[in-house]
């Protein structure tokens, strides 16, 4: 039987198309992914994201704890609120999850994938007997993003703006309020676009959503939020990263803290060896500009600076609707060319090699 979040009976309201995510019974879309995605882009949106799994880590061992565990380091959060963004590795460097934690005044939040929940906390479990902490899923706390330019001019209209105006980027607060005192809003997202994140308790999710809605957010399926994140190269779970990808190819070695050297998180031995014998491959957007869609598993050919050919393989793949063509990351060897050729049904269709990021804040970036 599927899971479901508490804003289901809102999306069959809403005639939302739900089908099965990951095991949940999530709206794929409200009757257009492309309007959806458009409003996005253009305007506001939201989204239902609370099959997301939200972990409280407390106790006097939970920034060592969090310092063994994640490749990124906590200990660079100094003020309770704000948030990073890190990969959880096995010890071969391997990612097993994605994921944000944030400084919290009783210790740190987690907010990691739907798919990968059992795994990431018996592997919390595992690894936490050596420290003093607790870990705490927090079943009765629902997620709404709302992402787009006009994204934060509207919920301003709806809380505190007072105290939320002032968030910067990768920051969230709970707020004062009557009633709202569990309400925590993060300006973080998951589109390249600006917004929030909010997490609320389950039996206030639909009277917010609904309201989001009256002031003109339009309710977007989880279809428009993949495209939207291929769009900005986002990485997805299980596509380009996962337990045999390690975050240096997965173009996620920004996430790595590696001072100081005595810091030894899980999978740090392998990062290093990796570094030291050179990464053999990336992560690379690719460009299609005739006909056709890529997508995940075709392969890639290319050639070195030799002209010896070269392969690789589309992670992600879909057709862009800010740029009107399809798009896809790829993971390719480190010398690939600049051009290069996709196999989509017998064809090779030529692409071109680009940054993995194609659309930010509304705008086009290749």
């Amino acid at each position: 039987m599927l899971k479901e979040t508490s804003l289901v009976n809102v999306h069959r309201q809403m005639s939302g198309k739900l089908v099965d995510f990951g095991g949940w019974n999530m709206p794929v879309n409200y009757g257009s992914q492309i309007e959806e995605h458009t409003a996005v882009r253009e305007a506001a949106g939201m989204f239902d994201v609370s099959h997301m799994t939200i972990v409280d880590v407390e106790g006097g061992g939970a920034k060592s704890f969090l310092q063994y565990l994640l490749a990124n380091d906590v200990g660079k959060l100094q003020q309770p609120g704000k948030a990073l963004y890190t990969a959880m590795l096995n010890p071969e460097g391997g990612v097993i999850d994605d994921l944000i934690v944030y400084l919290m005044s009783f210790g740190y939040r987690l907010v990691v994938n739907c798919a990968t929940r059992e795994k990431d906390l018996a592997w919390l479990a595992q690894h936490s007997a050596a420290f003093e902490v607790s870990i705490c899923e927090r079943h009765e706390l629902a997620m709404i993003a709302v992402q787009g330019p006009q994204a934060r001019e509207r919920v301003h209209g709806l809380l505190e703006p007072a105290l939320i105006e002032g968030l910067g980027l990768f920051q969230g607060a709970f707020l004062a309020e009557p009633g709202r005192a569990e309400w925590f809003v993060a300006r973080t997202g998951y589109t390249g676009e600006e917004g929030y994140e909010i997490m609320l308790p389950n039996s206030d999710a639909p009277a917010f959503w609904q309201a989001l809605a009256d002031v003109g957010v339009k309710p977007c399926g989880l279809g428009a939020r993949d495209t939207l994140r291929l769009e900005a190269g986002m990485n997805l779970y299980g596509h380009e990263m996962d337990e045999q990808t390690s975050p240096l190819v997965a173009n996620m070695g920004w996430t790595v803290a590696w001072p100081p050297e005595s810091r030894n998180f899980i999978g740090r031995e392998k990062l290093e060896q990796e570094k030291a014998t050179g990464v053999r491959a990336k992560l690379v957007g690719l460009l299609l500009h005739g006909k056709g869609v890529l997508r995940e598993g075709q392969v890639v050919t290319g050639e070195d600076e030799h002209g010896v050919k070269l392969q690789g393989i589309v992670t992600s793949g879909t057709f862009s609707p800010t740029l009107g063509h399809s798009i896809a990351l790829a993971r390719v060897p480190m010398n690939f060319s600049e051009n290069a050729v996709v196999e989509v049904r017998k064809r090779a269709l030529a692409v071109t090699v680009v940054k993995p990021c194609f659309v930010r804040n509304g705008r086009k970036v290749v």
